[in-house]
């Protein structure tokens, strides 16, 4: 079997995968009613009135915390991927894999040396 051959399940799920988006959202425009009513414009929530603002602003540690999460579960995973394949690899991939995690741990100590204090 070529190689050629063995892909085409993953490209026709590839193709499945992109169009089922726009397909759901096409096929939402005949699904829907028509026309708006006054119970259709009201704002829900949980079934009572909303109380007061609807916009609230978060302070930006938490966006910074979510980022440095990211960061830290990414360098996790290459690190496990890393130690399981690590026999299999070649200098060079060994090196390049210690590049990248080396760019993803001076993104942590960036971000944390960035905070005025540490309130993690």
């Amino acid at each position: 079997m070529s190689l050629v051959v063995s892909y085409i399940p993953l490209a026709v799920l590839g193709v499945l995968a992109l169009g089922f988006a726009p397909l759901a959202w096409w096929m939402s425009r005949f699904l829907r009613p028509k026309k708006p009513t006054s119970w259709q414009d009201k704002t829900y929530e949980c079934g009572s009135e909303p109380i007061g603002v609807a916009r609230v602003q978060f302070r930006f540690q938490y966006y910074s915390y979510g980022i440095i999460f990211l960061v830290f579960d990414l360098v996790a995973t290459f690190l496990m991927i890393w130690t399981v394949a690590y026999s299999k690899l070649s200098t060079q991939a060994t090196i390049f894999v210690l590049l990248f995690l080396g760019m993803l741990l001076l993104g942590v100590a960036y971000a944390l040396k960035k905070e005025e204090f540490v309130w993690i």
